[in-house]
């Protein structure tokens, strides 16, 4: 396994994975912050192109990330995180529309959990998912990390606008 850090505007992000993907991308705060493990090789050459999409991403010209991923995880979180990829930049969904989209509408709590157990944030975008009320609840990288992901994408997608701009109160 390979890691690397990239700085971003919301803290030193660690990218670690292997030749099947990228496995991991964490936030320097937040609930557990990830940190290597001894066994894992300083080497930022295998993310060459999640380093540049981040660039890009973070600078409003990226909107969709390419990248070949590999999230280890149960059936039921894989699906979840599966739907997330397919909330648009700029755009939210609750943690009932994703139960719905994977077949399983009563399941908000574990949409929650699964979301919450995103271990490639940004790229599979778990910011992207509010509560039903549009409160922005919960986030691996602290609620604050939540709230400038959500805002960045709104200042460089202003069309997204009406709901998020209630959300982030703008």
């Amino acid at each position: 396994m390979y890691y690397c850090h990239v700085p971003s505007p919301v803290g030193d992000l660690l990218l670690a994975g292997d030749d099947k993907g990228l496995r991991f991308l964490s936030f320097p705060t937040g609930k557990s912050p990830m940190r290597p493990h001894a066994s894992w090789q300083r080497d930022s050459g295998p993310f060459k192109q999640a380093i540049e999409q981040l660039d890009a991403y973070f600078a409003g010209e990226l909107t969709r990330f390419d990248l070949k991923l590999a999230p280890q995880g149960k059936p039921f979180q894989l699906a979840v995180w599966r739907a997330l990829l397919n909330i648009p930049y700029g755009k939210t969904k609750s943690y009932g529309e994703i139960a719905r989209e994977v077949g399983d509408p009563g399941a908000s709590r574990p949409v929650g959990t699964a979301n919450g157990a995103n271990p490639i944030a940004i790229v599979i975008p778990c910011h992207r998912v509010i509560g039903s009320t549009g409160k922005l609840i919960g986030f691996g990288g602290g609620v604050e990390t939540k709230i400038k992901l959500l805002a960045l994408e709104r200042r460089y997608r202003p069309e997204a606008g009406g709901q998020l701009e209630l959300e982030l109160g703008l």
